[in-house]
């Protein structure tokens, strides 16, 4: 690919690790990944990592100028929101070309009892009506929407513990995937629980849970993914982000 160049990734997702892996094996190629923080042990990609924000969309536009990045690889979680835009506007400005990396959504199938939210206080809302024993999969953020169902019993898993607000009735189980479809239908057989509420993540390592639902014959609430820039080019996997990538860097 000539020259070296500065490829920067926004990550924290098993497709973002991929692909810093696959890049910084190549010659002529320094990866850079930025992760937001949120995780008190993140599992580290290769090549060079840097942890905190930036600033907002000024401070990215900045680094971007500053440490001379010749393409920039969003490869957030489809929930990580605010940083889409920053990259989106940081781009734009530095000129600097853009991809994401998008995993596929889940869909539903032949005996799944799906109810579709579009946010942590709607699927709040709906849980009351749906059971009363629940399995919280949507990480330590925005526990706070649930904290007035004091009726209700949560189990909440995530990878670091959560802090206040958060419901009073409530088992927190520490623990990263992937997950097993035997180890899913396990704790909702122990725990009894009679509704499963979910971010649409996409991710395999974490779908086990669905099937486990299925299986149980208990309703999951699927909050919807948050909106993402308009005319950015996204691609489904790190395979297709190395393709782009080729292109960009060959002045394709």
């Amino acid at each position: 690919m000539g020259a070296e160049r500065h490829i920067l990734i926004l990550g924290g997702t098993t497709e973002a690790r991929r692909l810093a892996g696959e890049l910084d094996a190549l010659p002529g190629l320094r990866v850079t990944t930025s992760l937001a923080g949120r995780v008190a042990q993140p599992r580290l990609p290769a090549g060079e990592v840097r942890i905190g924000g930036f600033g907002g969309p000024e401070g990215l536009a900045r680094w971007l100028r500053e440490q001379q990045v010749d393409a920039l690889i969003d490869a957030t979680h489809p929930f990580a929101g605010t940083i889409s835009f920053n990259a989106a506007e940081a781009a734009a400005e530095v000129h600097v070309p853009l991809l994401a990396v998008r995993r596929p959504g889940w869909v539903a199938g032949p005996g799944d009892d799906w109810h579709d939210v579009g946010s942590l206080d709607e699927a709040a809302e709906a849980l009351p009506a749906l059971g009363e024993r629940v399995f919280l999969t949507t990480g330590r953020m925005g526990l706070a929407a649930f904290a007035h169902l004091g009726r209700l019993w949560f189990l909440v898993r995530s990878v670091d513990a959560p802090e206040p607000p958060a419901p009073p009735r409530m088992e927190v189980l520490l623990d990263r995937g992937p997950f097993t479809v035997e180890a899913e239908r396990e704790l909702i057989r122990r725990h009894r629980i009679d509704v499963l509420v979910t971010k649409d993540s996409g991710a395999a390592a974490t779908s086990a849970k669905l099937t486990a639902a299925r299986e149980a014959g208990i309703p999951v609430v699927v909050v919807r993914r948050p909106p993402t820039p308009e005319g950015v080019p996204t691609v489904a996997d790190p395979a297709e982000a190395r393709e782009w990538l080729d292109r960009i860097l060959a002045g394709g």
